[in-house]
């Protein structure tokens, strides 16, 4: 048994940004939900690149060196610290057959779209991706859990263990009352 490996991809790095410029490519890499078109470019989003160049699907070059997938993420570290958690996170998605894009605030990493939902409907789930042993104030998880389910999707949390192993947990609206400084104690009987 024989696994065509799918064609590889020209793109160039442009100021840390992949561009991929060949028209059948763009159409192909769009329809699968990968990057935006702009003025008859398609821009691929860091781990987009990323996720490309680990399958290797896609030849990057600047000018005429060829970037591997080690060098283009030192380049990203730079930008962006949180690139390797992003990563992980995507390509795991996408290994398990969903579409996934850019997330838009509420500190998301990622909309992603329900298997065949991409180009149909709408996200219906937003990622944000957190490594293990990392510290998150309650309070802003409280708020953009509310954020996201006001949109109408689910929020769903991603931690990357140690090993690198990826959990998901989805979350839904919590409440927390106010912690009092003093106890009654006549609450309190013996």
């Amino acid at each position: 048994m024989s696994i065509e490996a799918e064609p590889e991809i020209q793109g160039v790095l442009i100021k840390n940004q992949t561009i991929i410029l060949e028209p059948n490519r763009q159409q192909e890499l769009e329809r699968k939900g990968y990057g935006e078109i702009e003025k008859d470019k398609l821009f691929l989003k860091s781990f987009e690149s990323l996720y490309l160049l680990y399958t290797s699907r896609l030849a990057l070059f600047k000018g005429k060196k060829n970037i591997g997938f080690d060098s283009f993420l030192q380049i990203c570290k730079k930008q962006d610290e949180a690139i390797l958690t992003k990563f992980l996170v995507y390509r795991d998605l996408r290994n398990r057959g969903y579409t996934v894009k850019d997330g838009f605030g509420f500190g998301s990493d990622f909309r992603v779209y329900g298997k065949g939902d991409f180009g149909e409907k709408g996200a219906k789930f937003l990622v944000f991706g957190l490594n293990e042993g990392k510290q998150e104030k309650i309070g802003k998880l409280q708020k953009k859990v509310e954020e996201i389910t006001k949109m109408g999707k689910e929020p769903i949390i991603a931690v990357i263990q140690r090993q690198g192993e990826i959990i998901y947990y989805k979350i839904s609206r919590m409440n927390f009352n106010q912690n009092t400084s003093k106890m009654d104690m006549k609450d309190f009987e013996f």
